[in-house]
């Protein structure tokens, strides 16, 4: 297969204006990609997905290079809540609905490894990003503590049991709004500065010998011949093996995969550091927080004690006109002290959804891999999947093969009607949300 389009980045590719950006470790600006080179393993991608598979390829002693269109973690991975979630998008209960219990016992089985790859990564290497303990679900309804109870068992089921029901009371303990019915804790969960996590991984990879091309925007791929090519502004790669991690940012380079997921953008905003007394009375366990409904709210607390609040969907993956404005009501529901608290930093990202919630892994041709689709649970996700591209590229394709194997599905309409379809669907299940059904 030729495609030829550019990955879009705007400007130089600085990061975007986030609060992560502004409290960045500092790093490097590496070169763009210039001339023709040769490498046994090229990844496209320097956010997590990228990163995870360089990193752990790299420690097993293979040559690697990553091509970025921008700079390092400038993507979702530099953008996102910062939370540790175990699990996929679609529930083991969907997963063993759809594709049966065999599968379900599979992803089961992975669901806390991609927390447990990050804690890996940030001890090995020392990398600073402020990472916490614990994540709590919490519900607003007594349909909310049901689904909540549900989860929990079917999860001990298949024998995770670290999680643990919070009625309305022991729940106060870790958040201290009144909006709450009670939660559900996950104590292998978790928080961090999610860009500085990509900056120590980036780091990682390079001191076991691997390279970085930053602001190097693809504008070709090609996986027909036995060693494919990837080709930037200014240069050009010939590889022996080729790992396409773009995710969300890939945009129209490979129209195989653009067409099987969609860019949706989420939103979040840090507020100005709050006293400690007050940040200590919002969430007095330092835990990080998200809802259960369809268009959910989460948050948490930085280092510096600012609120990160986030929230909200755009299909399609365009910036809102007043990111502020489409957050502040849902913080004053949960917080209604922080109604008018100063916000300091305000941003949007874009994540790559499936139709199907599930993240998608295969391979197009001999020699080039993919892994994308996370549906807003990339963090933990994008870590395992770096790691099973790693194993099926080394020969161990066990893993690889189960989650190639699963059929994907288009969006209704088509490319064409994803956008309007999924806007109706995300409608109707806000409706559902607000009606407390």
């Amino acid at each position: 297969m030729n495609a030829r389009s550019e990955m879009s980045y705007a400007g130089d590719g600085r990061h975007t204006n986030s609060y992560y950006a502004a409290s960045a470790n500092p790093a490097p600006d590496r070169p763009s990609l210039k001339g023709a080179i040769e490498a046994d393993i090229c990844v496209i991608g320097a956010g997590y997905s990228g990163l995870s598979t360089a990193l752990h390829l790299a420690e097993k002693g293979h040559s690697v290079v990553i091509v970025e269109g921008a700079r390092v973690g400038w993507g979702a991975s530099g953008r996102n809540g910062g939370q540790i979630v175990n699990g996929l998008n679609a529930s083991l209960q969907t997963i063993r609905k759809r594709y049966g219990q065999d599968t379900a016992h599979f992803v089961a089985g992975m669901v806390q490894e991609g927390g447990e790859i990050i804690r890996e990564r940030v001890a090995t290497y020392g990398i600073a990003c402020d990472l916490k303990d614990n994540n709590i679900f919490v519900g607003l309804t007594g349909a909310h503590m049901r689904e909540l109870e549900e989860r929990r068992a079917l999860w001990a089921s298949y024998g995770i049991d670290n999680q643990e029901m919070l009625d309305r009371e022991q729940l106060r303990d870790h958040v201290r709004s009144d909006l709450y019915a009670g939660g559900l804790i996950d104590r292998t969960g978790g928080h961090m500065h999610p860009l500085n996590l990509a900056l120590g991984e980036a780091a990682a990879f390079e001191s076991l010998g691997g390279t970085i091309y930053e602001i190097s925007p693809v504008t070709k791929v090609d996986t027909e011949a036995a060693s494919p090519t990837v080709t930037t502004a200014q240069g050009k790669v010939t590889c022996r093996t080729l790992v396409l991690c773009g995710n969300a940012y890939l945009g129209e380079v490979v129209p195989k995969l653009a067409a099987r997921v969609m860019p949706v953008s989420t939103q979040v905003m840090a507020t100005e550091p709050l006293d400690p007394d007050l940040a200590a009375s919002l969430i007095p366990g330092d835990d990080c927080i998200e809802d259960i409904r369809y268009i959910l709210d989460y948050y948490r607390l930085s280092a510096d004690k600012r609120l990160l609040f986030g929230g909200g969907t755009v299909y399609g993956g365009a910036d809102p006109r007043d990111i502020e404005a489409k957050l502040r009501r849902n913080l004053a529901a949960v917080f209604p002290q922080l109604a008018h608290v100063k916000v300091d930093y305000a941003w949007s990202g874009n994540f790559a959804l499936s139709f199907s919630r599930v993240p998608q892994m295969g391979r197009i041709g001999a020699n080039t891999y993919f892994a994308h689709g996370y549906s807003g649970h990339g963090v933990t996700g994008s870590h395992t999947f770096g790691r099973i591209l790693s194993e099926a590229i080394t020969g161990d394709l066990s893993r690889f093969d189960v989650f190639a194997s699963l059929p994907w599905y288009p969006f209704p309409g088509g490319r064409a009607l994803r956008v309007p379809y999924s806007v109706i669907g995300s409608w109707w299940y806000g409706l559902r949300d607000r009606l407390g059904v």
